[in-house]
């Protein structure tokens, strides 16, 4: 068994703080020659050490996060879409629905944003210390559908009820069958009233029982879930990706 830790460095080492063991003698040096006292001494290593965790907590939720690339507000060109509710969205970036275990929808065409957005507001979350996951339709779909070959349904379902925000892209972009209909249920009705969705769709509201196998009953569960707290965003306009080609 090893020996209580019992000098400074060993103390240090033992409660992991890396910014205090490296910083805590140029510290003492600068404390003396600008005549710090004990409080201002030890206020300052504690911030340098709060800082350093705050901003690797930051790089681990971006990471876990699976963004595609990392996008930014800053980064959106406004004036593509033609229709689109500029002062909503931003709203948004307050992150409110998050704490609100509320959900928001982007509908729109191919090109228009709705992915640049989404992972603009995952990026955020990160930032404000919100656990985020992106992923599309057909991967949770994918990913379900073995855990259920396995057995492991249940474990593979904490992997999408879990983040504080679950960002679901690219839903209707392609076909599903009635097995990845219901498992896409069990994830959406898992997180009613206890963690955010973000969904974008190529597909209005009225098309969605066509993306679901022509269920109109879970298609109607399933809006009747997504809608009762949500935000809609709709964009309309042309694919900013064949801009070049619209040009001539």
């Amino acid at each position: 068994m090893k020996n209580k830790p019992q000098k400074v460095e060993e103390q240090i080492d033992y409660l992991k703080l890396r910014f205090m063991g490296e910083q805590y003698t140029d510290f003492a040096a600068t404390a003396a020659a600008k005549g710090w006292g004990h409080a201002e001494y030890f206020e300052r290593l504690l911030q340098g050490e709060t800082d350093i965790r705050w901003d690797n907590a930051i790089q681990r939720r971006i990471r876990m996060a699976r963004f595609p690339v990392i996008k930014t507000l800053e980064q959106f060109v406004w004036n593509w879409p033609k229709k689109i509710n500029q002062q909503q969205v931003k709203h948004l970036f307050r992150l409110d629905f998050i704490a609100d275990k509320a959900n928001v929808i982007m509908l729109g065409g191919v090109g228009l944003g709705k992915t640049h957005l989404a992972t603009a507001i995952g990026y955020e979350a990160c930032l404000r210390g919100y656990p985020v996951l992106f992923t599309t339709a057909v991967d949770v779909i994918n990913t379900l559908s073995a855990a259920q070959n396995a057995g492991q349904l249940k474990n593979g379902l904490k992997k999408y009820l879990k983040p504080s925000l679950l960002i679901l892209d690219e839903l209707g972009y392609l076909p599903i069958d009635k097995r990845g209909a219901d498992l896409l249920f069990q994830v959406i009705s898992g997180r009613y009233e206890k963690g955010s969705l973000l969904i974008t769709s190529n597909r209005a509201y009225k098309d969605w029982p066509e993306i679901f196998n022509n269920d109109a009953t879970l298609t109607s569960a399933m809006l009747d879930r997504l809608l009762h707290h949500a935000d809609t965003v709709v964009i309309e306009g042309k694919s900013y990706r064949m801009k070049e080609q619209v040009d001539i």
